[in-house]
């Protein structure tokens, strides 16, 4: 996809499944399960769909994906893609992890930020993308290396550490303009510093919503996940972006839905918003 000067492209950091009733937290399953039917496990299909944004001078990729350092038993619980997969998406376009200039990491949650760090042939955790900048908010990255008893479901430092004893670290606070069309705006509900990344040029928009809203079956807003910290943050936050995305005919770009990547929305009495224009990749 072509929005103004910069080219956008989807680059999967690798497909799993998860529990249908934490995607969906609480919704009764008798209604999520007709719009996104489990196996017999209660799983349902997920993607990762990180976003490769050009901007003619440099590369940028909004989070990596899971990457390749789960442990077996997660990663045969989740039915996740050996390997790094992330790496085989680039490589099938051709970008090296060297021309990376910039990786934008909406939160620090293993399954965004997991890619950008592998383990060598020695057995040394490296991150994936040495020569690039880690764009976060201050806060996320607070919180994920706290060690606090409540967040260790959500957050492990070892995740994030071996970037930050690189300096790899871009920190910013609170909404920002990061780059001329680029803006970071902190959503929280998620996690309490989720942002989402907003991309503006020559009077196109896109909204790369990431965990405020995963998925083209969470436009509702009462539809949101087990895993959000903030549940009520979340419903007002989705809402008031999608509503404007809806109104101002953004695409929104979403980061784990398995057949759509980007779409376009209009306002709808009966479900708040439906999808009007899908793209299952860009």
């Amino acid at each position: 996809m072509q929005l103004g000067q910069f080219s956008l492209q989807t680059v999967s950091g690798g497909r799993f499944k998860t529990d249908g009733g934490t995607m969906f937290g609480v919704v009764p399953r008798a209604l999520w399960s007709r719009v996104c039917p489990p196996d017999d496990d209660n799983m349902i299909d997920q993607a990762t769909n990180c976003l490769l944004v050009g901007d003619g001078d440099d590369w940028i990729l909004i989070d990596t994906g899971y990457g390749s350092r789960l442990s077996e038993s997660q990663r045969r619980r989740t039915s996740s893609e050996d390997g790094e997969p992330l790496l085989v998406s680039l490589e099938a376009i051709g970008v090296s992890p060297e021309q990376i200039g910039t990786v934008i990491l909406t939160h620090l949650h293993y399954d965004h930020v997991g890619g950008a760090l592998r383990e060598d042939e020695s057995g040394a955790v490296v991150p994936v993308f040495p020569g690039a900048a880690h764009v976060v908010q201050a806060g996320e990255l607070d919180r994920a290396t706290s060690g606090r008893p409540e967040l260790r479901a959500a957050y492990s430092s070892d995740w994030v550490t071996p970037l930050a004893d690189r300096g790899l670290f871009e920190l910013v606070e609170g909404d920002v303009e990061w780059r001329p069309g680029i803006h970071l705006v902190v959503t929280g509900g998620h996690s309490r510093f989720h942002q989402a990344v907003r991309l503006e040029s020559e009077g196109e928009t896109a909204l790369y919503v990431a965990d405020l809203c995963p998925t083209t079956k969470h436009l509702r807003s009462l539809w949101c996940m087990g895993y959000d910290e903030e549940v009520l943050v979340t419903r007002r936050q989705k809402v008031q972006w999608l509503g404007r995305a809806a109104d101002e005919g953004w695409w929104v770009l979403f980061d784990h839905d398995p057949d759509t990547a980007a779409a376009r929305l209009v306002r709808d009495d009966r479900e708040e918003f439906t999808v009007a224009e899908a793209m299952a990749s860009l």
